[in-house]
């Protein structure tokens, strides 16, 4: 799940528990939906905070500096950080997406097919909306047309 998700994920990791699938349990059911909601949130709150310590960050920091290359560096670093939080913030929006897919029953199911997606790989990327055979033949199409 860390290989996935960003550093700034990283409270979210220490407090996360695998789900402990039982023996006949019906596929995301009320308990596992719930299980699925609480990373999502926790990884949205985590988000979040990192857009705040950005907003900070910029405000606390932003200096003008007599020195152009000094100026050229510190826009530089500015720059890269929100790309970073854009990024973010469009996983922001595809964590609502699949927040809104829970509330309707349709999470877990692979978009194109239809099949379960899984447990285990939902828990490494929560807003997977493909099994890995779909993801595996987008990637494989993508690839041979050079996108």
């Amino acid at each position: 799940m860390n290989q996935v998700m960003s550093n700034s994920n990283a409270s979210l990791l220490k407090h996360f528990t695998p789900y402990k699938v039982k023996k006949g349990e019906e596929y995301m059911n009320t308990a596992q939906q719930e299980h699925f909601k609480v990373i999502l949130h926790a990884w949205k709150q985590d988000l979040m905070e990192e857009v705040d310590r950005t907003v900070n960050h910029l405000k606390e920091d932003a200096a003008n500096f007599a020195d152009p290359n000094d100026r050229a560096s510190q826009e530089e670093e500015f720059s890269l950080e929100l790309r970073a939080r854009d990024r973010e913030r469009k996983l922001t929006n595809k964590i609502n997406d699949t927040l809104e897919l829970i509330e309707q029953g349709d999470y877990g199911f692979c978009e194109t097919c239809g099949v379960e997606i899984g447990i285990r790989r939902l828990e490494a990327r929560p807003t997977a909306s493909l099994c890995i055979d779909c993801k595996t033949l987008a990637e494989i199409k993508e690839k041979q047309l050079g996108k």
